[in-house]
């Protein structure tokens, strides 16, 4: 027998394929009976926030590689032309799964819980249409700018994901020919307009219904033969020329406005839609009729969100999680003598972000603190890190912020951030000319009687205090002396392209940390093959790297068992005898977005883990400037294993991937009921608890016993 190719295309899952079926696994959600109906909701606003992104930059970058005639397939043997067409279906069919669960099962949900949802304006009773069209006149109609094409007026410019109503008017006197107009939905008016309510059930009506009414008041002078919504998306995906610009800055401003006039490559309508008009958008629009997507229903259901919102419904929401406070550092605590003690690990959302603010603030008003230091990928609108950076800065402190400008639809954002930095006094660097820097990591440079100390965190998530209690991450605070050196390293290479010779425990991509990641996996496979023990068990968003892959099935092929906890996409194929038989890949999708990346290897019985920034993407380990960082305090290696092993439980949000490729959600028939997200809500509730009566009796250290080390199966 020949060897196994492990690289054939018959081994891998299209990367965008695979997103898809992602997507199906957040709409499961929305379907999931047993969840609130309001949570319900929010999955289904998620799945077109994910397909509006999933259209702007990746079918986007598909169809310029079809029009530049590229041909190459991927791993998975496909061309940009095969790949589109299967997105075609894919897509479609994923949309019409999501709109039948709103017609079919939310809706009707809705109504019987007291809310009524208004579809079609002619439906109003007398009252109603006489409230919503005072309502259109004082609210809405100043804000509103109509616009009329004709041999005078081109074409308007049609903005990227906004929502407009199109319609195909003619004169009321004389020439009856038709002509096209628009008016564009004002994202700054509510969307979601409650009607007055009698007390026994509510009413809601959507802005375009009450806009659409009242087309004739737009355009005066003539008959409104027909209107319908429509929405266009763009390519949104920048193509900056770093080597060439200038100025960075000033050249992402310059690529961030041509996101509005970007090549349509999705159209959204009405179905139904008058064919005229929809004949007159394909035309104008350029776009094919596959690129067409007929909705029936509200057009861009992240309006849901809105609906979310509505007060009085608290019953029909889950209940809300308070993050807990972190035992080892209680608000007003002295952080860096806490530090001192010993490396500390943080559980984000289940416990609080506040410490990695505190961090950042008892750093910038300590007069001991000479120097902060730290990356910034994506922060919150109003960022109390970034307020913290510019006091240290006018405290005259040295402060190096290194903001990542190219950090994809937080652009715009990222360059506020960056002036307001400079103009307090930090040095604002922008990275490496070609690499995105995605690591999460601080330094503080500290003066203390025993000469100088770096106070070092590093996270897999962005220092982001509103997404911290949403995505799932892990946090390490250390004043280790080989790890502050690294962090020292690391900013000097950022700032002054200079890389030292040695490294201690950092590893840094795209340097050597796919090197160090097959280098791992190799180890775990050499000792399967000398019958020692071996294991694996890596969390993450995505994994498509090809080497990492052939790699893992070389490791399985060896006997390594590996269990994958992937939330996204997977281009890896289970199941395949002799191949990946020895491999699980699981899913979790549930109220928080699994987002840590977190690395365990068996090591012959003395198991290594580490953390990071980067996932098992070609992008994070060749393209991008990403940090892997080892966790060796065993009360906390115990604790990063218990969340992997809790993962591996999960009997309620997890799904499993299948030898055909699909998830299936885990078979609980003769199995505990276990949804680990609760769980470490609950452990971080009684950790918190448990600790601080320790801490009052004096004593620090507590090692929960479900965090012990055991079976892992």
């Amino acid at each position: 027998m020949g060897e196994t190719d492990y690289r054939s295309p018959a081994l891998y899952t299209n990367r965008e394929l695979s997103w898809v079926q992602f997507d199906h696994r957040v709409l499961n959600e929305a379907r999931d009976k047993s969840i609130p109906l309001f949570e319900r909701l929010k999955f289904l606003s998620i799945v077109s926030s994910n397909l509006d992104e999933f259209f702007m930059i990746r079918v986007a970058s598909l169809k310029d590689m079809e029009n530049a005639g590229y041909e190459k397939p991927d791993i998975s043997g496909m061309t940009p032309q095969k790949q589109l067409k299967e997105l075609e279906i894919a897509i479609h069919s994923l949309v019409d799964v999501q709109y039948s669960t709103y017609n079919r099962s939310l809706v009707p949900q809705l109504e019987k819980s007291g809310l009524h949802m208004i579809r079609n304006h002619e439906d109003l009773t007398g009252e109603e249409a006489e409230y919503l069209d005072r309502y259109f006149l004082e609210n809405v109609y100043p804000v509103l700018t109509p616009m009329a094409v004709d041999s005078s007026r081109p074409f308007p410019l049609i903005r990227n994901k906004t929502l407009n109503i199109g319609a195909m008017v003619c004169k009321k006197e004389g020439n009856k020919e038709l002509e096209f107009a628009t008016v564009q939905v004002p994202g700054v008016l509510n969307r979601v307009v409650e009607l007055p309510s009698d007390g026994t059930r509510r009413k809601v009506i959507l802005l375009e219904e009450i806009i659409e009414r009242n087309m004739d008041k737009l355009f005066l002078n003539y008959d409104i033969v027909c209107a319908h919504p429509y929405r266009i998306m763009r390519n949104a995906d920048l193509t900056i020329e770093e080597d060439e610009a200038a100025d960075l800055l000033k050249e992402i401003e310059r690529q961030i406005k041509k996101r509005q006039r970007g090549e349509a490559i999705r159209l959204e309508v009405e179905d139904g839609m008058d064919k005229r008009l929809l004949k007159f958008l394909k035309k104008e629009l350029k776009v094919g009729e596959s690129q067409i997507y007929p909705i029936d229903g509200p057009i861009d259901l992240t309006v849901l969100m809105r609906l979310y919102g509505l007060e009085g419904f608290e019953r029909l929401k889950g209940k809300k999680y308070v993050p807990q406070p972190v035992p080892e550092l209680p608000p007003e605590c002295d952080i860096f003598e806490r530090i001192r003690k010993g490396d500390i690990l943080v559980h984000h959302p289940y416990q609080t972000f506040e410490p990695v603010v505190d961090f950042i603030r008892q750093a910038a008003g300590d007069p001991e603190v000479l120097a902060i230091k730290q990356t910034l990928y994506r922060v919150s609108g109003h960022s109390p890190i970034i307020a913290a950076l510019a006091q240290a800065a006018e405290n005259g402190k040295q402060v190096t912020v290194l903001v990542e400008l190219k950090a994809r639809f937080d652009e715009e954002n990222n360059i506020v951030w960056a002036r307001m930095l400079e103009k307090a006094g930090c040095h604002v660097i922008y990275g490496l000319v070609g690499l995105k820097t995605h690591s999460k990591i601080t330094l503080v440079v500290r003066r203390e009687e025993d000469g100088i100390r770096r106070y070092v965190h590093l996270g897999t998530g962005n220092y982001n205090d509103a997404t911290a209690k949403l995505y799932s991450d892990v946090g390490l605070f250390t004043c280790a002396e080989n790890i502050g050196e690294d962090a020292t390293a690391v900013f000097n290479m950022l700032s002054g392209y200079s890389e030292p010779v040695f490294w201690n425990k950092l590893s840094l991509a795209p340097l050597w940390l796919k090197d160090k990641f097959l280098e791992l996996i190799g180890r775990e496979k050499r000792y399967a093959q000398e019958g020692r023990t071996a294991r694996i068990i890596a969390k993450m968003n995505s994994l498509c790297d090809p080497d990492i892959i052939a790699a893992l099935y070389e490791a399985s092929a060896a006997g390594v068992q590996i269990d994958l906890i992937v939330r996204g996409i997977c281009c890896l194929k289970v199941g395949i005898p002799g191949v990946s038989d020895h491999i699980t890949v699981r899913s979790i999708v549930g109220n928080f977005l699994e987002h840590s990346r977190i690395f365990y290897f068996e090591n012959d019985e003395h198991y290594e883990i580490y953390c990071g920034s980067a996932d098992w993407m070609p992008r994070n380990l060749e393209r991008r400037v990403e940090i892997l960082f080892p966790v060796e305090r065993p009360e906390l290696k115990a604790e990063l294993l218990h969340i992997l092993k809790s993962q591996l439980r999960d009997t309620v949000k997890a799904s499993v991937l299948q030898p055909d490729g699909t998830y299936e959600k885990v078979d609980k028939r003769g199995r505990e009921v276990f949804d680990s997200q609760k769980a470490f809500c609950e452990e971080a509730a009684e950790k918190a608890r448990v600790l601080l009566e320790e801490n009052d009796r004096g004593s620090r250290v507590f090692i929960p016993e479900t965090g012990a080390r055991g079976n892992l199966t």
